[in-house]
């Protein structure tokens, strides 16, 4: 049995009252919906009662859930609504920070090996810095296009589905995105080139 299989099992045993099954479903995305939210949310504490809440809201939809897109999906909407509907009520901008983790799965970037050297340490920091500054940049729907697509591994299908957009138009955001970020990276890729 597939995880496809195995979330909609679950959402429909949650669907009849088993709140043992919703509580699989939670322990099994908590976590990424946490990395979600914590990308709106700098705050620990606020971070995880937005969390918290985006589950909460989930189970009261959870009857209305027809199981036309993933379980996971739609959660991931729930819970980037439910952060941008709590900073909105303390009247806050989304934060667009990337972790340096994430810098290194952009696509078309430079990929920094894990070596422990000061040199290579510091050319990690100034990649996650530059990849940063880029999204931070970037129209919201371009952000959160190659968001879903490089650090939450979603296809371009259920980009589309999440964003409510077409797969062409999800397809030329991401790209526009990519270049954004490569035009911002080759100088210091070159940089590095040059050095001794």
């Amino acid at each position: 049995m597939g995880e496809h299989e195995i979330d909609t099992e679950l959402v429909q045993r949650a669907q009849k009252g088993d709140k043992t099954a919703f509580d699989l479903l939670v322990r099994k995305y908590q976590h990424r919906i946490a990395a979600v939210v914590s990308r709106f949310v700098r705050n620990p504490a606020e971070c995880q009662d937005v969390v918290q809440d985006s589950f909460i809201k989930a189970y009261r939809s959870l009857p209305g859930f027809r199981g036309e897109s993933q379980f996971y999906t739609w959660m991931y909407r729930i819970a980037v609504n439910t952060a941008k509907n709590h900073l909105a009520s303390l009247k806050r901008r989304p934060g667009a920070d990337v972790e340096l983790e994430d810098a290194e799965f952009i696509e078309g970037g430079i990929y920094v090996q894990n070596n422990d050297t000061p040199e290579h340490e510091l050319l990690r920091e100034e990649l996650a810095q530059v990849v940063s500054k880029a999204l931070a940049q970037l129209p919201e729907e371009i952000r959160q296009a190659i968001t879903l697509r490089e650090m939450e591994g979603l296809s371009y299908e259920e980009i589309a589905e999440v964003m409510n957009s077409p797969v062409g138009t999800v397809r030329s955001r991401i790209f526009r995105a990519r270049e954004a970020i490569d035009a911002r990276l080759r100088p210091l890729y070159e940089s590095q080139r040059v050095r001794p």
